[in-house]
């Protein structure tokens, strides 16, 4: 299945149904009066995070989506039937945007999230309504209310753990398929992983998930090589990991590079917990690790894991550094979500 992780769709609620003009008329009954029913309302237009997608690919074939009208009413004051509502189903993590591709109209973070992207139309009054004291015989009803009509973008951002960050050919892919089941596309040329991969990976008994994008380049947020569009796919990380190859001849640049592409992205990105990690140090000798390894933990200030995907060398103390960024994340979601006894428990005096 095909990866797409940006869909435009065309979206229009049920109009709701006129109302009826009737009169109640039947032998041996004298002033029968009106019966004129409602017209039913709208379906509704509704967006669904659900289980087993993880890809808007669907959305690719099928971009309009409308509601079923409701029915007009009818006399014997008979209310019209509803329209049917129509449902997006879409993966967990999918924003909804408006036309102008900036305007959050929902994030559908969790299987279950639900919203409705427009409402339908209410039925129209049949004359039964209308009647009245001095009004014995109304003969006019309401239309019903139409439907709204709306352009959205879907979003697809993935839900993963920990995401994977660096340069072309850093030594992503080949990460992923080490730490995981997940067998990426591995290449000796850049920009071999086009589109993002999920893994779970596994260490001290404890699995998490792991997310690699395709490779940054310098001026990647001007839209160079294919730009940063993917980023948006480790927003939701706890913690990212950053790769960065050994084998090239200024690695503090090459550092500095990602960094600057992820303050110039914007948001908490560039904020979030981050692990630098050395890699491909069995390509290098001795004298050439300690050398790299000084210049990139001088250039981010702080602890450098010297590891190589190939080899496997140095992989389970970066796995457990992610693990406890992971770890921390996760109790901290749980402390928000837990009630504050404080408010919630009872009284003592």
């Amino acid at each position: 299945m095909k990866f797409l992780d940006l869909a435009k769709v065309y979206i229009r609620s049920g109009s709701g149904g006129g109302g009826a003009v009737s009169f109640r008329r039947e032998k041996y009954i004298e002033f029968g009066g009106p019966d004129g029913g409602n017209g039913g309302r709208g379906g509704d237009v509704i967006a669904e995070a659900v289980d087993g997608l993880n890809t808007l690919i669907d959305f690719r074939y099928q971009q309009h989506f409308f509601a079923k009208n409701g029915q007009p009413g009818m006399g014997k004051q008979r209310t019209g039937a509803d329209g049917n509502d129509i449902v997006l189903r879409v993966p967990a993590g999918t924003e909804i945007l408006d036309e102008d591709e900036e305007t959050v109209i929902a994030d559908l973070a969790n299987v279950g999230d639900q919203v409705v992207l427009a409402r339908g139309g209410n039925g129209g009054f049949g004359n039964l309504h209308f009647k009245s004291s001095t009004n014995q015989a109304p003969r006019r009803a309401n239309s019903g209310q139409p439907g709204i009509e709306r352009t959205l973008w879907l979003r697809l951002k993935l839900i993963a753990d920990a995401g994977l960050l660096g340069l072309p050919n850093a030594g992503k892919s080949t990460f992923l398929a080490a730490t995981s089941n997940a067998r990426p596309k591995i290449a000796d040329y850049p920009f071999t992983t086009l589109h993002p991969n999920l893994g779970v990976v596994g260490v001290d008994n404890t699995e998490f998930v792991v997310a690699d994008i395709p490779g940054l380049i310098e001026g990647a947020h001007e839209g160079r090589g294919i730009g940063d569009r993917f980023l948006g796919h480790v927003e939701r990380c706890a913690v990212l990991l950053h790769l960065v190859d050994g084998t090239s001849e200024d690695v503090a640049d090459d550092y500095r590079t990602i960094i600057d592409e992820l303050e110039a992205y914007g948001g908490h990105l560039a904020d979030k917990p981050r692990i630098t990690a050395l890699n491909k140090i069995d390509a290098l000798d001795d004298d050439e690790r300690a050398e790299r390894l000084a210049a990139l933990e001088e250039a981010s200030g702080g602890r450098v894991y010297p590891m190589s995907g190939v080899s496997r060398e140095g992989l389970v103390p970066v796995l457990r550094a992610l693990r406890s960024e992971v770890d921390a994340a996760r109790r901290a979601e749980r402390a928000e979500e837990a009630p504050d006894e404080t408010e919630t428990g009872p009284w003592r005096p």
